[in-house]
Formats: structure tokens, C-alpha cells, sequence
């Protein structure tokens, strides 16, 4: 099966982003991220492309994912046959908020 071709507009912490993360990891799937937090002009990229501005956002060959847990695109990604169905576990949830330390760790980066 031929890998997709995968970019990834993720924050640096972040309960979904880490679900992304995650998956990505459980299929063996070689992917471009893009910190949106570390560099503000890549979340202008994400906004652009995806024409809103939550994020995670994941281009997987050329299909643009926005605002999408790990969950949704494990879905994807299994209906559209890019990857096959796999045993392997995830030690994050796939679909999961940011928590509250998170959240203070991006505003500290910013600073």
C-alpha cells in the first residue's frame, strides 16, 4: 500500500493535536508538521488553505482535513483505504481537548 502524502498543522500542545500525533505514529505514516504556535505565520498558512481558523487541520494528498481530531482521521483514512486496519493501541486519546496545562504552555511560548 502506497503511503499518502500528509502535512500536518498542529500546536505544539494539544489534546487533538496530540490524537493527530498519535495516529500518525500508530499507521507508520511519514508526515511535514507544521507548529502553528511556534510560527505564526504557518497558522496564517493553515487559515488560508483551510478557509477557517481552528485547528488540527491535516492535508492528506492534497485533501484539505480542517478542525479534525485523531479520531475523524484514523476514519478517514481507513474509509478512503490509505491505510489498513491495525491492532495497535495509542497511548493519547484520539479525541481529546486541550487541558488546562496545556493550554498554559502555548501562552508561555508565545512569550
Amino acid at each position: 500500500m502506497e503511503k499518502p502524502v500528509i502535512t500536518a498543522y498542529l500546536k505544539t500542545f494539544c489534546g487533538w493535536s496530540n490524537g493527530v500525533r498519535a495516529v500518525l505514529s500508530k499507521y507508520d505514516l511519514p508526515y511535514t508538521e507544521k507548529d502553528i504556535i511556534k510560527n505564526p505565520e504557518l497558522r496564517f498558512e493553515m487559515e488560508q488553505l483551510s478557509g477557517q481558523p481552528l485547528s488540527p487541520c491535516v492535508i492528506v494528498n492534497d485533501t484539505m482535513l480542517a478542525d479534525i481530531s485523531g479520531e475523524e482521521l484514523e476514519q478517514y483514512m481507513l474509509e478512503k483505504g490509505l491505510v489498513g486496519a491495525s491492532d495497535k493501541t495509542t497511548d493519547v486519546p484520539l479525541n481529546a481537548a486541550c487541558t488546562d496545562e496545556q493550554h498554559e504552555a502555548m501562552v508561555k511560548l508565545k512569550f
